[in-house]
């Protein structure tokens, strides 16, 4: 049997590169829409002569229900998902999910060529951002599990891929908007992009169960799961790519973290794995509470949520708003770039910091007191220079000062989280990582959808 210091190489980097691929496609929908925002304003915002002026015929704040329509079904089915990994497979979830989003996005594509009235077309991109967002939230919780089952490193590549989701998002855009071609036929492609990266994420997917490095540790978690049940594989629980038939790999809590492990002969892909004893004192040990849990972990539960309660509040349905104090062609461009290409890029960035820099430490009243002094940033995008605006004034009007704050905000945004998000199973048992973990992601979906309806008001104060 071979043991974790045995364990095979990733050849190629290929679980990592799937891996990535993967934590791309789970933000597509997201960053694609929300990027597009300038396309669907002008479709939705038409004008029209008023007493001799021009004005928008009906304003929908497309961004502000854009981005609520997007985080609310994140938060459901991210509690529907705890209960659908028990009776849904993993594939079904997983590969299911992708062919929905995907089937979505041509539909968008295609609605780029279809004439369509200003309320059915809003009524039309609403639903569909509901149910894109709906498979993009099962799908996440569930590759969160998946990931979860190999080493700590594989979950921060994850992290980053998608963290660069929104920076392939507003590249794809600027390439739209720099094309020569007309407003519908660059929209068409920009919408085309995202089905090609779903299919690639689906691939990687389908990737996984033919890498012998992705099968060891899905293996290992089957097997832990079998020991601590106390009952032998049999055939009428057989193991089909990496996980039982019917039951999710999200289910089951990672077994590298036990010494001694359980042989039990099982088949896989033609290989006899086996253990033989339990590490003693292990057997029958129940997992804690979710309360148990959420009290050991609740100060990285509210750091998550915080952070995206403050990103979500004014980015986008603030920060889209924002006006260049220079107006020619570089207007075409600013939002995409200052706005957009920013804070994906830094949001990367942060992500990726946390790889070689895990400070401030886990225990330390430091972390949450960094994570609160982001709300500082909520008054400083306000009085950046945006329009149309009502009450504030306007204190930071060059195009320098508002790309640095984006900068800062999102570097911030983007470390604290995987930070948060790499601490919590750290502060619990080997046993109650997977809990800790659900928590987490359920605490994430919340700070996404506190921080969606929050800006509401706060475009409104501007």
């Amino acid at each position: 049997m071979k043991g974790q210091t045995d364990a095979p190489r990733d050849k190629g980097c290929l679980v990592g590169i799937s891996f990535f691929f993967l934590g791309l496609g789970t933000l597509l929908p997201w960053n694609f829409f929300m990027t597009a925002s300038l396309y669907f304003q002008g479709r939705l915002n038409t004008t029209e002569w008023s007493n001799g002026t021009m004005a928008v015929r009906k304003e929908y704040h497309f961004n502000n229900w854009m981005t609520l329509l997007s985080q609310l079904p994140l938060l459901l089915f991210t509690l529907l998902n705890s209960f659908l990994y028990q009776r849904i497979s993993e594939a079904m979830r997983i590969a299911g999910s992708l062919v929905f989003i995907l089937l979505l996005f041509i539909l968008t594509a295609v609605l780029v060529k279809v004439p369509m009235e200003e309320d059915r077309f809003f009524s039309v991109t609403m639903a569909t951002i509901w149910f894109i967002n709906s498979f993009g939230a099962v799908l996440q919780g569930s590759l969160f599990g998946l990931v979860g089952l190999l080493p700590q490193k594989y979950s921060t590549v994850f992290m980053s891929g998608q963290g660069l989701a929104g920076t392939f998002a507003a590249v794809a855009m600027l390439v739209a908007i720099a094309s020569d071609a007309d407003s519908e036929t660059a929209a068409l492609g920009y919408f085309v992009t995202p089905c090609v990266g779903t299919l690639v994420t689906l691939f990687s997917y389908l990737l996984l169960p033919r890498l012998e490095f992705a099968q060891f540790y899905l293996n290992k978690s089957i097997k832990y799961e079998a020991s601590t049940t106390e009952e032998p594989l049999t055939e009428s629980s057989t193991v089909v790519n990496g996980k039982l038939n019917g039951h999710a790999n999200s289910s089951v809590t990672r077994s590298s973290d036990l010494a001694d492990e359980v042989e039990v002969e099982s088949s896989l892909d033609g290989t006899n794995q086996a253990f033989l004893s339990l590490e003693q004192g292990e057997t029958g040990q129940a997992k804690a509470s979710v309360m148990e849990v959420f009290k050991k972990i609740w100060v990285m539960a509210f750091c998550v949520t915080f952070v995206f309660t403050v990103t979500l509040s004014v980015f986008p349905a603030v920060t889209a708003d924002v006006s260049t104090a220079f107006p020619g062609k570089w207007e075409r461009f600013f939002i995409s770039v200052c706005c957009f290409l920013t804070f994906n890029i830094h949001d990367w960035i942060g992500r990726t910091i946390t790889t070689v820099i895990c400070w401030p430490r886990k225990e330390s009243r430091l972390f949450p007191a960094l994570v609160v002094s982001r709300v500082v940033f909520i008054p400083l995008l306000m009085l950046c220079n945006i329009k149309p605006r009502s009450y504030l004034p306007v204190y930071f009007s060059h195009d320098a000062v508002f790309t640095a704050i984006m900068a800062l905000f999102s570097v911030s945004s983007g470390y604290f989280v995987c930070l948060s998000m790499s601490y919590a199973p750290q502060l619990v048992e080997a046993k109650d990582k997977e809990t800790a973990g659900a928590l987490m992601t359920f605490f994430l979906a919340l700070g996404l959808s506190i921080g969606a309806a929050l800006s509401f008001p706060l475009r409104a104060l501007v």
